[in-house]
């Protein structure tokens, strides 16, 4: 008698070459993978990175990391169950010798909603979770403990501190040259206020170990924002919008000290001492180290006549 009904032993013979051709294709992905983390040169700490910069050195920068982190999981759990159901599909219903084609479904209730659905959800965590960690980028305190006037102007930077007044009666300063980068000297583990201007074009203060930037605008329009540095060290700065033509050398460098370093910093400064000297007098390098000035045409001029 033929059997008829299920033909249980013969879909068995069936699946099992069907399961292992999915579990070579799984192999085959996982190894690929492995090889080009391998054959690109990166350690392991950078390749569970996803390419996001490393080394933050503010609360908020180590904020943006997990949330970076989590996405691209979120997007790689996505990624790898589509891509699963498509091998799948290419295997399991791929065409047998003469068999005609399967029965065609015009749609699947239950599946597109579940494709409707699921999409809007995954967007709603990852937009809820992104308006935390925007919202706590840009929050600014009532009180902070710093405050810090950072001028941008064609093709340089001058840093004042509102809150000590130098011999002359004004806000103590620093402000770079064509042969003196300036030094913005902070404390560690205190809240940092940002107030931006630039005097004629639009630049932008950016210091990569920050993992952030900000836009610096000319006119009545004063940008703002706040942070705190948790390591000491020197950290170079830079402009990061197309400003003019020595917009590549518009640099300058955060040198974070402790927060009895940076009294002792600011003292020195209202005596009347420059900043390289007040630098030197708290044992720290009174020039950057992070970066030299760039010759330019000036100075080249000059130095050819």
């Amino acid at each position: 008698m033929v059997a008829t009904g299920s033909q249980t032993p013969q879909d068995g013979r069936r699946r099992r070459p069907v399961r292992r051709n999915v579990g070579r294709i799984a192999g085959v992905a996982v190894v690929g993978t492995a090889l080009v983390g391998l054959l690109s040169g990166c350690s392991i700490d950078q390749a569970f990175a996803f390419g996001w910069p490393q080394g933050g050195v503010t609360p908020q920068s180590h904020r943006m990391f997990n949330l970076w982190i989590g996405s691209t999981i979120a997007a790689l759990a996505v990624g790898v169950f589509v891509w699963g159901l498509i091998f799948w599909c290419v295997v399991r219903y791929r065409k047998r010798g003469d068999q005609e084609l399967p029965t065609q479904t015009r749609f699947n209730l239950p599946i597109e909603l579940i494709y409707t659905v699921a999409p809007v959800l995954i967007i709603s965590v990852l937009f809820y979770y992104t308006a935390i960690v925007q919202t706590d980028v840009n929050r600014i305190s009532a009180h902070p403990d710093v405050t810090v006037n950072v001028d941008a102007f064609k093709w340089n930077w001058k840093f004042s501190y509102p809150s000590t007044v130098g011999p002359d009666g004004q806000p103590v300063y620093t402000i770079g040259t064509d042969t003196y980068i300036p030094v913005l000297v902070l404390p560690t583990n205190k809240t940092i206020l940002f107030n931006e201007h630039s005097a004629d074009v639009i630049h932008s203060f950016w210091v990569p170990e920050m993992l952030f930037k900000r836009d610096v605008f000319p006119g009545n329009v004063r940008n703002q924002f706040q942070t705190t540095i948790l390591q000491e060290g020197a950290y170079v700065g830079r402009c990061a919008e197309l400003c003019g033509t020595y917009h590549s050398m518009m640099n300058f460098e955060v040198r974070a000290v402790t927060p009895a370093k940076y009294d002792q910093f600011l003292a020195a400064k209202a005596a009347g001492k420059t900043t390289a000297e007040a630098l030197a007098g708290i044992g720290e390098s009174p020039l950057a180290t992070t970066t030299t000035p760039f010759p330019n045409k000036r100075t080249a001029d000059s130095t050819s006549t």
